[in-house]
């Protein structure tokens, strides 16, 4: 006899609904007893503990202990499983390469940082293969555990070509057939994204984004870009590539056909910008972004003046940026964005110059883990989404018989 799916309002999918909801109470609140999930929930006490226990027996949540410190007996206190899935983020960059494996509930178990071998595309795919696979391992973890990996670089996920555009500090990352290489080391449970938006995903989930519906995230190092919150919702625009402020036509010559590959603006303000500035302000010996940054700090007058200039450039491109999408927060990180010491008055006293709007500056809370934070944070969405899908518990037949 073959077993007929489904449908909607057939005893099976209404337990696996039913789940679904009680799976998603305990996410929410934490180690919670049976009759706290009913009252919260709006289920009965028979139907919580029935679906209880089918997601004990799944392994999706498990007993943490018993309550305490209130009259009347103890209750039995239940949690999401932590090892009920596996999640990887990856963030990969012109320097270096930096993933981390997270369970289910978001909790880090193991990270490795390595220097980028950007040489060539399918080098760096390797390494990043090698990489996810020994996190793993390392673990003892099957990678057939994990449930989903997202992988963050420059560029814009373009998917109808399984490639990724605009990202010309990464050498042949732009050629068609990148994401079917990610999913030959990978498999097929993997997500690119722009590697900016992560970090304001990272900083909405673990960061200064958490409580605020419009922010930016503004990363100037290598590249220059900025990941839009709009509503509480990262913006993507019509084509993904929302936030590529590198591009807007301000700053240098936005003809000249060598910056309009970069873009005008990322060339006029990127960590290679404050080099060469440093250099035409009379600055010798072997110079960086960061140590043009640390001279400043030291009080060097030249150095002084190279950051008092990027400083107003970057107040004139977020001008620009807050005259269309007014945001609360802008948050600043990267290479060269991450100084706030050193940039952030001088930002503010020409913004204050250039226009009325005037958004709340700071400096990423999370450094140069934010990339990383928000691959893990949607790598963990759309993980969770999966398992917390009654599509997929009805599969799992201690859910629904």
């Amino acid at each position: 006899m073959v077993e007929q799916p489904a449908t909607v309002g057939t005893p099976s999918l209404l337990r696996a609904i039913n789940a679904r909801t009680i799976l998603e109470r305990i996410q929410r609140t934490g180690p919670v007893s049976r009759a706290q999930v009913a009252r919260d929930s709006g289920l009965s006490k028979p139907t919580v503990s029935l679906g209880l226990n089918a997601l004990l027996d799944a392994g999706l949540v498990r007993e943490v202990g018993r309550s305490s410190g209130r009259p009347g007996p103890s209750a039995v206190l239940y949690e999401l499983n932590p090892e009920a899935g596996w999640v990887v983020g990856i963030d990969v960059g012109r320097r270096r390469v930096r993933a981390a494996l997270a369970d289910i509930t978001g909790a880090v178990v193991g990270r490795r940082e390595e220097r980028a071998q950007a040489s060539s595309a399918r080098t760096l795919i390797g390494q990043i293969g090698a990489i996810a696979h020994g996190l793993a391992a390392e673990a003892g973890i099957g990678w057939d555990r994990v449930h989903h990996v997202t992988v963050g670089s420059p560029g814009v996920f373009e998917p109808t070509r399984g490639a990724v555009t605009l990202a010309p500090n990464l050498p042949g990352w732009g050629r068609q057939g990148l994401v079917a290489a990610l999913r030959d080391e990978l498999g097929s449970r993997i997500g690119v994204e722009n590697d900016v938006n992560l970090a304001a995903e990272g900083e909405r989930w673990r960061g200064l984004g958490g409580d605020v519906r419009n922010f930016g995230f503004l990363s100037v190092g290598t590249g220059v870009g900025m990941g839009l919150v709009l509503d509480g919702k990262l913006y993507r625009g019509a084509s993904g590539a929302a936030g590529e402020i590198g591009y807007l036509p301000i700053g240098a010559d936005p003809y000249d056909p060598h910056v309009r590959r970069r873009g005008a603006f990322e060339e006029a303000v990127n960590g290679a910008a404050v080099v060469r500035a440093a250099g035409q302000a009379g600055l010798t010996g072997s110079l960086s972004a960061k140590k043009v940054f640390a001279l400043a700090r030291k009080g060097d007058p030249l150095a002084g003046r190279v950051v008092e200039d990027e400083a107003r450039r970057l107040a004139l491109g977020l001008a620009v940026v807050m005259a269309v999408v007014d945001l609360e927060l802008v948050i600043l990180g990267g290479g060269v964005g991450g100084n706030a010491d050193l940039l952030l008055p001088p930002i503010e006293r020409e913004l204050r110059t250039l226009s009325p709007l005037r958004p709340r500056l700071a400096v990423s809370a999370l450094g140069e883990n934010a990339v990383l934070q928000g691959a893990v944070a949607t790598a963990l969405e759309v993980a969770q989404s999966r398992l917390f899908d009654p599509a997929t518990m009805l599969d799992r037949k201690e859910l629904v018989v």
